[in-house]
């Protein structure tokens, strides 16, 4: 059993993420020698117990090879960290999928990614604000990341298509059980030129454990989260929760008072989300300068403009020589989603290259 089948099974398994996995590594020398481990072994990894090593110890070949089998049947890729196109900032929160179902394509300009979230429920002045800064932050080469719900989530996707910008729509279930059924043409629409991804496997149902999992890769792959339109208790909460966990920037568009349906939107303001009426007020917090590249410009990855200071400072740290990602993180007094935008902007410039094993270098 090789490394792709084993994390499989660990997935179809279930309540192992990267930090269990990251145990069970620790554990045993090789990652195949999971499954051929005894369960008396297995229930010794620490935070593992009884029921999950049972669970590993259970699982069957044919189980694995059935789940593979079926995703190339839907034209599915599986990517794990150590792929070079597993996402960049998603890498990088405290508990990263351990493996991504990808229908579509993952690209590095992905990483200038903004999460948008809100009301499934939305009002004409929801969903009127969601189209008009989507689509200007489309045209602006951000990636627009929602979670294909019913709502905000819908529009923001579509505003993306018809921007002809990208957009990752993030899935609560599997493949099998694309939800909400109405969006099935959808993740046709996205994964043409965008990307639709689950964590989930592919027959996994929509169940209400799953979604706030998925939030948290919603804002994981993003540098910020924009909420419109949010009640209290309302989902799009918990990804600016999570945002803000994982060091990434979180804005709110203000809204009525009398709104229920705007009340947790209102409150995160309160507690300090930045209120935004204009796309330049997201833009100002990224240094981008207001700087728009034509969309031919953004694929063929032309170099914009000049070096800004912070490319500069980048820049003059890995003239001595290749840095690796964590490293650059402890020179540099910037947090992860600057150092991710300068890094994909100095890429894009050709005056940087990523290595294997998430190092950097100068061109």
């Amino acid at each position: 059993m090789n490394r792709l089948q084993t994390l499989v099974g660990l997935n179809l398994i279930g309540d192992i993420g990267s930090i269990r996995l990251q145990s069970l590594l620790g554990y045993f020398s090789k990652t195949e020698d999971i499954f051929s481990a005894l369960e008396d072994q297995i229930s010794r990894v620490p935070g593992i117990g009884q029921k999950i090593a049972s669970r590993i110890a259970s699982i069957k070949e044919e189980e694995i090879d059935k789940e593979l089998a079926l995703a190339q049947r839907l034209g599915l890729k599986i990517i794990c960290k150590e792929d070079a196109d597993y996402p960049f900032n998603l890498k990088n929160i405290p508990d990263p999928p351990i493996l991504l179902y990808v229908k579509g394509e993952l690209i590095k300009e992905d990483n200038l990614g903004l999460a948008i979230v809100g009301s499934r429920r939305a009002s004409f002045y929801g969903l009127s604000s969601a189209e008009r800064f989507c689509l200007s932050l489309s045209a602006k080469g951000f990636t627009l990341i929602s979670g294909m719900a019913r709502g905000i989530d819908t529009c923001a996707h579509r505003a993306a298509l018809k921007q002809r910008g990208r957009t990752i729509a993030v899935m609560g279930s599997g493949f099998n059980n694309i939800y909400p059924p109405e969006n099935k043409n959808l993740v046709e629409e996205i994964s043409a030129s965008g990307a639709v991804i689950s964590e989930f496997p592919i027959d996994a149902q929509p169940l209400k454990e799953h979604f706030p999992q998925r939030n948290r890769v919603i804002s994981g792959l993003a540098l910020g989260v924009l909420v419109i339109e949010a009640a209290r208790n309302s989902g799009a909460l918990i990804t600016a929760d999570f945002a803000l966990e994982q060091g990434r920037e979180v804005f709110a568009l203000p809204a009525r008072i009398d709104s229920p349906n705007s009340s947790g939107t209102n409150a995160l303001i309160k507690q300090g989300a930045k209120l935004v009426d204009c796309v330049e007020d997201i833009i100002e917090e990224f240094d981008f300068g207001g700087v728009e590249r034509p969309k031919e410009e953004r694929v063929r990855g032309v170099s914009g403009p000049g070096v800004s200071d912070k490319e500069e400072v980048l820049r003059g740290l890995l003239s001595a020589g290749p840095l690796a990602l964590d490293e650059i993180i402890e020179k540099i007094n910037m947090g992860i989603g600057d150092i991710s935008v300068i890094l994909l902007k100095l890429q894009i410039k050709k005056i940087i290259r990523q290595l294997p094993g998430e190092r950097f270098a100068i061109n």
